[in-house]
């Protein structure tokens, strides 16, 4: 009854019918109670996105599987602190549950608490166990401490992978023989095991949202014609030891909180199974794995070790000498791993006042290697014999062995296939790690140089204009996100950036259209209510804004830049103390949101504290050193500060970065205005209006500069194209003034004023 029953409930994941399931597996452990069914039961809340269950029902469990669901409903409810301890072993010896995923989970833990250091030593651990979890090198960007993709994704990490696969090959295809002696005695045809990735590929997961299958414990398994098994194939006392005995595959390494000198777990050739003791509050670097020679050896001696495949007991019967050679292969089992989603932090990007100008588009060169993907290696083993009956039966000789020839055929294509794999990895992490460093256009050169086949999916092309709105070219950006659109239309990742572009161009209609395509698509994801804030943000119908971008928190509370929205926001409706909030909930979920940090410096310099504005200006400058705004900004700062000199080349500076940016050229001329060096100031002036020949503000001040050098027709011929640009009111009544006391020398307006 329990065998009847837990097939059930794992059919049912399987089809995604999760009702079922869960209607099976409460019958189950209400007829069985156990661990290991309540750990069923909680993996089906989980698939059905009902965290709170799997909460409760997980509470007070020990095995490190249920430890690891429990952790993971926890991090879904935003209960860090229980998490952290269902992860955290209790012992120095004690593993984190679950491996790579374990470690992953732990990560993303401390990181959201404010502890960077420790999530960076997970996450490294993760990768260690795992160089194909890209989601612990995607946080190690963001956290700005990842490694280059050249040294994660090297031929070390190659070699690990092409050991992993082939001793689970080598476990998987000795779990079967043993199966296989049965199977004979009854008339039944064996099948090899077939190695290649096909097989392998639920070992590991990808991310929170992609968290590996195999700790639920739900793995499918059919007896085989029948025929009778060595274990019952819905005892599960343990996930890992279950997809080790049932599905012939060995389970992945056991990790532990590293040491900063113990063993390294990235060490090719080192027992996967060996038990290394590390402290999780400070790990070791990674290492470096061992040369090729020894994967040579190790190979060989994996497949020289492997011994016969399966015996001949035949009653009655003799093999004949002369029998003919039959090639059997068959596909190895599959088994389907079921994936669990979790939060993550979008990148945030600053509103910038300044709009590109078009530029025709260039054209991509694609360049890297296009491989084609190999087909299953299948190996050949078996022979047959024509019985006295004239029955015939398939056999193998006694002490049969692989040929050589499938041996290496084998391997080289395990090396092919994780060679191609890695540099496709390394491509994607090279370009990710630089646009995460701000470093955008590096990033450019190398998305430029993948397949066309990859540069051409949503998340590179989402990739590539999140990279042109970082530079401030909005244009090139709002053509790169509408390829990606095109490219993955159900795909909402990257369009709150797309929704910020469109606000910049002042694209009302295309806004808007987006907004309702995003909400009619899904109304529960955050993204969706952050491009109808930018929307009604665009119409100036900020409180609107507010309540859609403080809307789009509550489905995501981690959500670092629609947090900073509503601080932008809240800055426009003069509500500054809710505006400071917001920016601070922002930088507690990302200490590297440059954006947030930005937000609070131009708070602090409309509230004319000069200090704490330049602290918060730095701060956003060392995370975006390439900024021309933020950069512009700053020198602001400085000059109201008084340090004229370093304000100066804190605006050269920002010149160099962005030539077409006018404001670090106006700037410029205000500052040496206030230091006396008219002639200075008007010659950046007039190089300005080349390539802003529409801003008021340029006219405005060459008006004053000729007021102070006694050129009153000069200066009020500059005042009237100020007025003919129609600026906004509070400008208009300045420029008015200026032209009421144009003969009015400095001195005595200057004295008028202070009274």
């Amino acid at each position: 009854m329990e065998a009847i029953l837990a097939d059930s409930v794992r059919n049912s994941l399987q089809q995604l019918m999760h009702r079922n399931a869960i209607f099976m597996c409460e019958r189950l452990c209400a007829e069985f109670p156990s661990e290991k069914n309540l750990q069923l039961l909680a993996s089906c809340y989980l698939q059905n996105n009902q965290a709170h269950c799997a909460y409760h029902i997980l509470k007070g469990t020990h095995i490190a599987q249920c430890r690891y669901l429990f952790a993971l409903a926890c991090f879904q409810m935003d209960l860090l602190n229980e998490a952290e301890s269902a992860l955290s072993p209790n012992e120095p010896s004690a593993e984190v549950p679950n491996g790579a995923a374990g470690h992953f989970l732990l990560g993303l833990v401390y990181r959201h608490t404010d502890r960077k250091q420790s999530a960076i030593n997970h996450f490294n651990q993760a990768l260690s166990l795992d160089p194909l979890l890209w989601a612990a090198y995607e946080e190690l960007c963001i956290l700005g401490a990842a490694e280059e993709a050249t040294l994660v994704f090297d031929d070390g990490a190659s070699l690990f992978i092409q050991k992993q696969y082939l001793q689970r090959g080598m476990a998987s295809h000795s779990s079967q023989a043993t199966n296989e002696d049965n199977e004979i005695t009854s008339n039944r045809t064996s099948v090899a095991d077939d190695v290649s990735p096909k097989t392998l590929k639920h070992t590991y997961g990808n991310n929170l949202r992609e968290i590996s299958g195999n700790c639920y414990g739900t793995t499918s398994h059919q007896l085989s014609h029948g025929g009778p098994t060595s274990l019952p194939f819905y005892h599960t006392p343990s996930p890992m030891a279950t997809q080790a005995q049932l599905s012939g595959v060995a389970p992945p390494p056991l990790c532990r909180n590293a040491q900063a000198n113990g063993p390294n777990m990235r060490t090719y050739g080192a027992d996967i199974s060996q038990r290394v003791t590390i402290n999780s509050a400070v790990a070791g670097p990674r290492r470096k794995f061992v040369d090729e020679g020894k994967l040579r050896k190790v190979s060989e001696r994996l497949f020289s070790d492997s011994g016969q495949r399966r015996s001949m007991r035949l009653a009655g019967e003799s093999l004949n000498a002369n029998s003919n050679t039959t090639v059997v292969s068959g596909n190895g089992t599959s088994h389907s791993s079921k994936y669990f989603g979790g939060s993550k932090s979008n990148s945030g990007v600053s509103r910038s006042s300044t709009i590109r100008k078009s530029h025709p588009s260039s054209e991509i060169a694609y360049e890297g290697n296009h491989h084609e993907v190999y087909d299953e290696s299948r190996l050949n083993f078996t022979s047959s014999t024509k019985s006295p009956g004239g029955d015939n039966r398939i056999l193998e000789p006694e002490g049969a062995t692989r040929s050589p020839n499938a041996v290496i055929l084998s391997s080289s294509r395990v090396a092919d296939g994780a060679s191609v794999i890695l540099g496709l990895l390394r491509l994607l992490g090279e370009g990710f790690r630089l646009s995460c460093l701000c470093r955008c256009q590096d990033a450019l050169n190398i998305y430029t140089k993948l397949p066309e086949k990859h540069y051409n999916t949503g998340w590179v092309l989402s990739q590539v204009g999140k990279a042109y709105f970082e530079m401030v070219d909005y244009l090139k950006a709002d053509r790169a996100f509408s390829r990606a659109r095109i490219a993955s239309p159900y795909s909402l990742d990257g369009m709150d950036i797309y929704s910020t572009v469109l606000y910049h161009l002042k694209e009302d209609m295309k806004l808007s259209y987006l907004a309702q395509e995003l909400i009619s698509t899904d109304r529960l994801a955050p993204q969706s209510w952050f491009a109808m804030g930018n929307c009604y943000s665009l119409q100036k119908d900020h409180e609107t804004a507010l309540k859609n971008f403080q809307r789009s928190v509550q489905l995501n509370s981690r959500f670092a830049y629609a947090h900073t929205l509503c601080g932008h926001e809240f800055v426009a409706l003069e509500d500054f103390e809710n505006g400071i909030k917001s920016y601070q909930s922002a930088l507690r979920i990302d200490s590297r949101h440059y954006n947030a940090w930005y937000g609070l410096g131009m708070v602090y310099l409309r509230q004319e504290k000069f200090e704490f504005s330049e602290h918060h200006f730095r701060m956003a400058f060392q995370i975006n050193p390439l900024s021309s705004v933020i950069m512009s900004y700053l020198g602001t700062a400085l000059h109201a500060l008084r340090r004229n000199d370093e304000a100066l080349e804190m605006m050269e500076r920002a010149v160099l970065a962005d030539k077409e940016n006018p404001l670090p050229r106006y700037q410029k001329a205000n500052i040496l205005l206030s230091m006396d060096n008219l002639d200075g100031a008007l010659a950046v002036l007039e190089e300005l209006k080349e390539y802003a020949p529409c801003e008021s503000s340029v006219y405005a001040l060459m008006g004053n500069i000729y007021k102070r050098r006694n050129m009153f027709d000069n200066a009020m011929l500059n005042f009237g194209l100020a007025l003919d640009l129609k600026p906004s009111a509070t400008d208009v009544a300045l420029i008015k003034a200026a032209i009421e006391k144009l003969h009015v020398p400095d001195e005595i307006d200057d004295g008028d004023s202070s009274d």
